[in-house]
């Protein structure tokens, strides 16, 4: 009789724990059910290619409040089996080399390999990854224990569960409420967090360039695509890469270079845009504006869909797209991902209406600072007048969250409520058709299904129609606008019945050129704070600008103080390198960080932790400005203390003493020449 494996001893003793606690699961060839089954079968295998994902183990755990957890287990009998860590001390899943190795061979990675599967099918947004080894050791068998929690909150990045090392117990109905609980404890910090979205956004810059590259130095493109065009097709290929519940991913073998008028690459990716589109819950409208627009690049230029050596242009870039860019997207951490389209694609060449409509990104930071200055919660409406690629409704909407997350303890009320959120309470208007699309691809990234992103002229927007109770308004507008970009100011607070708005604009609107709408504004807003800022466009644009904040719905009153502060020293260095990435042109060299705390301590009327900036070293201004709404800058209200002080006197007399005895040297000099 053959001799059986230790793994398969080690997978007979597990089940046997599974069926004395009446734990339900599915063996390796057992269907749990259509989505799971669809997750595992879509995904590439753990050695990488083709064909099915067999988990030795699958279970389906469940709360009082319908909340449904996958848990995917892997079992292997060697020692020194049980997990892989790569250099970086992290679960090792792809090496450099892009070789399975790890997940083929170790229990931990190869469920969490089946985690991500999960995820990436869309139906769930948290499995638990548990990787089950043994080996036998003078004559005993010694049974290993890994369990990780993997979700979108976290951007993936697999928690131990370190308690859960003995047995599968914990699994059992009886303990479900304590594992929830540590489920809901199993968070990353915010510090957690940022470095994650610092080095996707990193990654998904080098994507973008590389491919941008590639489309500049075509010739075909040069020569039969205009720069707009460009930006729908890359737009159109990331909508066409995205997964559709109940529908697998588009593959490379879908594009099969047809030259029929109707089933050519073209129009495959344009009926998967427009499915992916519905899928999302997409208005009639919005989707109509979208698939018109792009169909004049896919369709009525067959530069992209005519076969060459039997490959289309087409398939030739959707290669690049889920090769580097897809697989980043599918993390889901609201990094401002076409921004970076739109920001890199201006590095090579000018965008049509560049220089008429101002399109410059506002950095994360920026827009994340805003966000928390006009005091951002989840119970806020937040809109944006001139959104672009809807960098400040991403920033405000990670807050919103965050604050859901603080303040709402039951799993199901916080996914209630982000919902609402993510659908009801984020309002974006922009004018201009392609930086429109790369906004709606932004928002439904983030999972709202755009609903409240629309195109067209934000001065022909109606208040009342819409329902929408601003309390929060975010912008960066145009500089070439009427009153440096006030006008959209004015006419936006006017409207408003309560709460804040925190403008980014060019410094100098405050100073005389923004009227007369500055002027406008106090009549029914209050000018709050004016903060001076450091260059933020180094090598993208040369403007100085500044933060205006104000509270709406309030009459200024000349006799209130207004903070100014010079935050021109923010701790960042920046470079001028044009094609340079954002985290490469930023450097922190002075405890950036805590000075952009502190900013919004001044601001919000907490108390500091740092003091980098107060009204001694004149760096923090309390003063009042007229209400001619020209007197809104810095450098208008800065202190200069002309009193004299002994320093000065010592040195005016050192000046003075060293011009003496140089003069003494000097006729010493000429009587000697007169010898």
């Amino acid at each position: 009789m053959q001799k059986r494996s230790i793994e398969e001893k080690i997978e007979d003793y597990f089940k046997s724990e599974l069926k004395q606690n009446d734990i339900y699961y599915f063996c390796k060839t057992e269907s749990i059910n259509p989505a799971i089954d669809r997750a595992l079968s879509q995904s590439p295998s753990k050695s990488g290619g083709a064909g099915r994902n067999y988990p030795d183990i699958k279970i389906l755990i469940s709360t009082k409040n319908n909340r449904v957890i996958p848990v995917m287990i892997e079992v292997k009998g060697t020692k020194n089996k049980l997990i892989k860590f790569n250099s970086q001390k992290q679960i090792e899943l792809v090496s450099k080399d892009g070789k399975y190795t790890a997940i083929e061979n170790y229990a931990v990675n190869g469920a969490i390999h089946y985690a991500n599967a999960i995820l990436d099918e869309g139906t769930y947004k948290e499995v638990l990854a548990i990787g089950l080894n043994g080996y036998e050791e003078k004559g005993q068998i010694i049974k290993e224990i890994a369990t990780y929690y993997v979700s979108e909150d976290n951007a993936r990045l697999p928690i131990y569960l370190e308690e859960y090392t003995n047995s599968l117990s914990f699994l059992h109905v009886k303990n479900i409420d304590k594992l929830i609980n540590e489920l809901n404890q199993a968070t990353l910090s915010e510090e957690q967090k940022e470095v994650i979205k610092k080095t996707k956004h990193t990654e998904l810059e080098k994507a973008v360039k590389n491919i941008h590259q590639k489309i500049y130095d075509d010739h075909e493109f040069k020569t039969q695509l205009a720069t707009n065009d460009k930006l729908l097709l890359f737009s159109g290929l990331i909508m066409a890469s995205l997964s559709i519940d109940g529908s697998k991913d588009l593959s490379l073998d879908d594009l099969k270079g047809n030259t029929n008028n109707k089933d050519h690459d073209g129009y495959v990716i344009i009926n998967r845009i427009e499915s992916f589109l519905n899928s999302r819950n997409s208005s009639k409208e919005k989707t109509d504006m979208i698939i018109r627009l792009l169909t004049q690049v896919f369709i009525d230029n067959n530069t992209l869909w005519m076969p060459n050596n039997k490959e289309s242009l087409i398939k030739k870039y959707y290669r690049d797209i889920i090769e580097t860019i897809s697989p980043i997207l599918k993390l889901r951490i609201n990094v401002d991902f076409t921004g970076i389209i739109l920001t890199s694609l201006k590095d090579w060449m000018n965008l049509d209406n560049d220089k008429d409509n101002d399109v410059v990104l506002t950095p994360r930071y920026i827009t994340r600072l805003m966000a928390r200055l006009a005091q951002t919660n989840m119970n806020s409406f937040v809109w944006d007048s001139a959104m672009g690629s809807g960098g400040f409704l991403i920033s405000a909407m990670e807050l919103m969250i965050e604050d859901v997350k603080k303040n709402i303890s039951t799993y199901q009320e916080q996914e209630e409520k982000i919902k609402d959120i993510k659908a009801n309470q984020l309002l974006g208007i922009e004018i201009l058709p392609n930086i429109f699309i790369l906004a709606v691809i932004n928002m439904i990234l983030t999972g709202d299904g755009s609903s409240n992103v629309r195109q067209g002229d934000s001065f022909k927007y109606k208040h009342k129609a819409d329902n929408f109770p601003y309390d929060v308004f975010l912008l960066n507008p145009p500089y070439s606008a009427s009153g440096k970009g006030f006008n959209f100011v004015e006419r936006a607070l006017k409207m408003m019945s309560k709460g804040y708005a925190c403008i980014l604009i060019q410094e100098n609107a405050g100073s005389g050129n923004g009227l007369p709408y500055t002027k406008e504004i106090l009549k029914h807003s209050s000018l709050i704070a004016s903060i001076h800022m450091p260059d933020l466009f180094k090598g993208k644009a040369s403007v100085q600008t500044a933060i205006y904040l104000f509270k709406v719905n309030q009459q200024h009153d000349p006799q209130s103080l207004v903070t100014f502060i010079d935050f021109s020293n923010d701790g960042y260095m920046r470079q001028n390198r044009r094609k340079s990435s954002e985290e490469v042109n930023l450097r922190d060299i002075d405890n950036a960080q805590a000075r952009y705390k502190e900013l919004e301590d001044i601001i919000l009327g907490r108390k500091k932790e740092t003091d980098y900036y107060n009204e001694s070293n004149n760096l923090v201004v309390r003063d009042t400005i007229t209400l001619e709404g020209n007197d809104w800058t810095f450098a208008q209200h800065k202190k200069i203390d002309i009193t004299p002080k002994i320093e000065d006197f010592k040195t005016t007399v050192k000046d003075y003493l060293a011009w003496k005895v140089s003069q003494i040297i000097k006729d010493t000099d000429n009587d000697l020449g007169k010898i």
